[in-house]
């Protein structure tokens, strides 16, 4: 079995956080890539939150990079036996919004604009994973509404945005470990099991 899992970044672009997951998910069964939303590998600091916020909406946006994505998700289908699709933050709306493609498995870590898509039905599994709170919008409605949608299994942790990355300043191991299983086991769930 050959699998391809594609990442897509948060606003700060291919950083050391996504450099290590490629590492994280790669075996002899799996081919993984970061796909950088900016052009010349452009990235930004932590420090720069508010500098990248701004570039990414308006360079990039939640739309302008479907068509590219879709393009790529695609092509591997073409050679592999399973496309998955890992997306952060805003990788993770664009991952939410591209799970009506062909795909094996999609995972959505702490997308919030995700609220902004509830009309998206996945073709395929797809796990959304929760921080406990977000200062923009409550985070319990979208989990209750991504509770209604079909194929759509959400995993919520005592943790902030940001909580998985050990750069960032919400990281926590503890709840960095156990969400990390999660997803080990929702990769490797040959049946997909809503909660």
């Amino acid at each position: 079995m050959r699998r391809k899992i594609f990442i897509l970044h948060e606003i700060y672009g291919v950083n050391h956080f996504i450099k290590e997951q490629v590492q994280t998910y790669s075996d002899e069964n799996t081919s993984v890539s970061c796909i950088s939303l900016y052009s010349d590998g452009l990235s930004f600091s932590y420090e720069q939150e508010k500098q990248a916020y701004e570039f990414y909406m308006q360079t990039v946006g939640f739309d302008a990079p479907l068509e590219l994505l879709s393009q790529k998700i695609l092509e591997a289908a073409q050679n592999y036996n399973e496309v998955v699709l890992i997306g952060y933050s805003v990788g993770a709306t664009l991952a939410w919004r591209l799970a009506t493609l062909p795909l094996h498995r999609v995972i959505c870590v702490y997308g919030s604009r995700i609220r902004q898509y509830l009309d998206i039905l996945p073709a395929c599994p797809t796990l959304v994973v929760l921080p406990s709170y977000e200062s923009s919008f409550d985070v319990q409605i979208l989990k209750n509404a991504l509770g209604r949608i079909p194929n759509v299994q959400t995993k919520q942790y005592q943790g902030l945005h940001g909580f998985m990355d050990a750069s960032n300043s919400n990281y926590c191991q503890r709840i960095y470990l156990q969400a990390h299983n999660d997803i080990r086991s929702f990769l490797q769930a040959r049946k997909f099991q809503e909660e």
